[in-house]
């Protein structure tokens, strides 16, 4: 697949071997001013759930599932994928950069203790994005010199989806938006009252769960959080506006 190139910039350098090639920053030819991104588990409403969430303003989305096996997976994935290209949004799996590549996703999203990014790099190409977590200030200091289009920040506060790992407060998300290099996504407790906090701290883009996946109506809680983000931060680069379409190649 290919990510359409924002005028001026250079197309990511062809990986090989085991050190990570130079790499386009993803704001400037694959995030563009994606701001809202949904990360949400298998349901047995999932296609209709992301289709309500994409209209209330989320526009990139994540399937991130720990208990299916990699062919059930594999199938829902390409449910995920169908609403995602309808609606022109990015489409990421968790965790296994093998199975995004079977599933035709955009891209894939890895922890601290997943597939290094080189690899998922390697296996995926350097036009799709490559997502990576940071908990803490070493980590995020590491990931500068990783082939990654995003690092995600956090959680902020602790979270139910994230058992066990303490909160790293506002302060990080500070450490991050400074030194990052790259798209930061903040993560834990993102709702319509926690933004404007998040965003003081230097957040831009926000990853949100349960804000979605436990309401009752998904389409006006993501509009309703879209909303807060929108007023509280500059409009979207121009890129993200228009549809996003992947063209093989």
């Amino acid at each position: 697949m290919r990510w359409p190139v924002a005028d001026g910039a250079d197309p990511a350098a062809p990986v090989s071997g085991s050190a990570p090639a130079r790499h386009v920053p993803a704001d400037q030819n694959r995030l563009g001013g994606r701001r809202l991104y949904l990360c949400t588990a298998d349901r047995p409403d999932l296609a209709a759930f992301l289709a309500a969430c994409i209209r209330g303003g989320v526009d990139i989305v994540q399937l991130r599932d720990k208990d299916l096996d990699a062919r059930p997976l594999l199938a829902r994935a390409a449910v995920a994928l169908a609403v995602c290209r309808n609606a022109g949004v990015p489409f990421i799996l968790n965790d296994r950069p093998d199975l995004a590549l079977e599933a035709g996703a955009d891209g894939v999203h890895v922890g601290q203790d997943d597939a290094p990014p080189a690899l998922a790099r390697r296996i995926l190409g350097p036009d799709a994005i490559v997502g990576y977590s940071t908990h803490a200030t070493a980590e995020l200091d590491a990931s500068v010199a990783e082939p990654v289009d995003y690092v995600s920040a956090g959680p902020v506060a602790e979270t139910p989806t994230k058992p066990g790992r303490p909160g790293t407060g506002p302060g990080y998300v500070t450490y991050a938006a400074a030194r990052a290099g790259r798209p930061v996504y903040v993560t834990g407790g993102v709702t319509p009252d926690t933004v404007a906090p998040l965003v003081a701290a230097g957040a831009g883009r926000f990853v949100v769960v349960r804000w979605l996946t436990e309401a009752a109506d998904p389409e006006a809680n993501a509009r309703a959080l879209r909303t807060a983000i929108d007023r509280l931060l500059p409009p979207p680069a121009e890129a993200a506006a228009a549809l996003w379409s992947p063209t093989s190649g």
